[in-house]
């Protein structure tokens, strides 16, 4: 692997950007902790899935005169956690965007980006809505705010978190978030369609070399974003696309469907237990809506049967503007269909896979449930990057089997004992389960 991703390169990378934070304290103000101490701290907590780890570590270092804080995160003095929030709550979430583009960069020169490529010769990028705080007392002005049918006002966060997303891979690659917040100027809430224009405005440039093609549920098929992905930005996308919210366009297909013009493929598969039928129908350049300027669409798609009883498996239908063929609809269908890891390899991991992303860590007066939001999603980046390229990191896992087993051992490790490095740690772990690590 090359030393610009492993942990302790990247470790030093982000103390070294992180240190150029802004600090807004008063000069007479006790300047004990830095900001950029404060961050690192954060994001230890939120790397090793553990509340009390800078508690363990405040402990080592009254006993040993040393901690992991330092060794494995660059936490040169460790501060507690209100001081935490304190010095991390005026600092902007978007002064750490940079950081997922910087390791998406280090990826592609490396060739590592290459394996989220797919069938069809384009990145898959997923875009979906996610809430990560909610309360009925707490609140913020980045808070939006809903009422229930009680009567009762609610204060939450979301966010859209797009993610690289490949058919037939586990790993997503996640990148910046865009926060769903009130818009200055604006009378209307934000929501998650306009979120997603932000994002796609601030960042298709970076993707200028690639062909992308975005993937979202039937909330993304909607006129607007399908054109300024396929006009503006010359890209593609692949977003689902249900009968109640385009009555339109299911009309014209009824029309197809009436007079035989629908292009139908059925494939056979064998699951290991059955038999299936996988019926894929298409039609090409249909509107999308009613309306003399309406977009044109291509749209299929796919309805899977049990072969003995002719019980439907799965059904679902999107809109696209890749070419759609006899030859290339499965292919498609599965780059539609990967739209679900965003929620199952992503949001679902967040919130249930030990980093808690719904827990208010902190709310702050200012920004801080937002950057605290985007050090978590980080962590979670870095441990991606890690299980994707990293060789010791990947026989751990492999060896310790269940996730939750892998952040025990780190957990119960670092409590007692201290590591030089990550390569130290992991080598530690990999001699006692008797390991033989690779050659250099």
């Amino acid at each position: 692997m090359e030393q610009s991703l492993s942990l302790q390169c990247l470790m030093r990378h982000f103390r070294e950007r992180w240190s150029t934070l802004p600090d807004v304290r008063k000069p007479n103000n006790n300047r004990t902790y830095t900001v950029a101490d404060g961050v690192l701290s954060a994001f230890a907590v939120f790397f090793m899935q553990s509340s009390s780890f800078l508690a363990h570590q405040r402990l080592l270092q009254s006993k040993k005169g040393r901690n992991n804080a330092r060794s494995l995160f660059q936490v040169q003095e460790i501060p507690s956690d209100p001081q935490i929030r304190n010095l991390v709550d005026p600092l902007a979430h978007k002064s750490f965007e940079e950081d997922f583009w910087y390791i998406l960069d280090e990826m592609r020169s490396q060739q590592h980006f290459l394996r989220f490529r797919n069938e069809l010769q384009t990145y898959a990028l997923a875009l979906d809505g996610v809430t990560f705080f909610s309360s009925e007392k707490i609140s913020c002005a980045k808070c939006l705010t809903r009422t229930d049918r009680a009567g009762a006002e609610h204060f939450y966060h979301s966010a859209i978190t797009p993610v690289f997303v490949k058919p037939g891979q586990a790993q997503v690659l996640p990148l910046p978030q865009e926060f769903i917040t009130p818009q200055d100027g604006q009378e209307k809430q934000d929501c998650e369609r306009n979120a997603a224009k932000r994002w796609l405005r601030q960042y298709h440039g970076r993707f200028s070399a690639h062909s992308v093609t975005y993937l979202g549920d039937d909330l993304y098929a909607n006129q607007p974003l399908c054109q300024l992905i396929a006009e503006t930005y010359r890209q593609f996308f692949v977003f689902v696309c249900k009968p109640e919210s385009h009555e339109g366009l299911y009309q014209w297909l009824g029309f197809l469907e009436k007079n035989g013009s629908l292009q139908t493929t059925i494939q056979r598969h064998w699951n290991g237990k059955r038999g299936e039928l996988w019926q894929y129908r298409f039609a090409l350049q249909i509107p999308l809506r009613n309306g003399e300027d309406a977009l044109l669409v291509n749209w299929f798609e796919l309805v899977m049967t049990d072969e003995k009883t002719g019980e439907i498996l799965y059904q679902n239908s999107f809109v696209t503007n890749h070419p759609v063929t006899a030859a290339n609809v499965a292919e498609l269908t599965q780059v539609g269909r990967a739209r679900w890891k965003i929620e199952n390899e992503n949001n679902n991991t967040l919130k249930t896979k030990g980093y808690h992303f719904e827990h208010n860590f902190g709310h702050g007066s200012q920004d801080l449930a937002n950057v605290l939001a985007i050090l978590n999603l980080l962590a979670f980046l870095l441990h991606t990057v890690q299980e994707l390229l990293t060789p010791a990191y990947q026989r751990l896992r492999q060896a310790l089997g269940a996730r939750k087993t892998f952040f025990n051992d780190l957990r119960a490790l670092t409590r007692y004992m201290i590591f030089d490095s990550w390569d130290d740690l992991f080598r530690f772990i990999e001699d006692g389960l008797e390991l033989v690590p690779l050659s250099p």
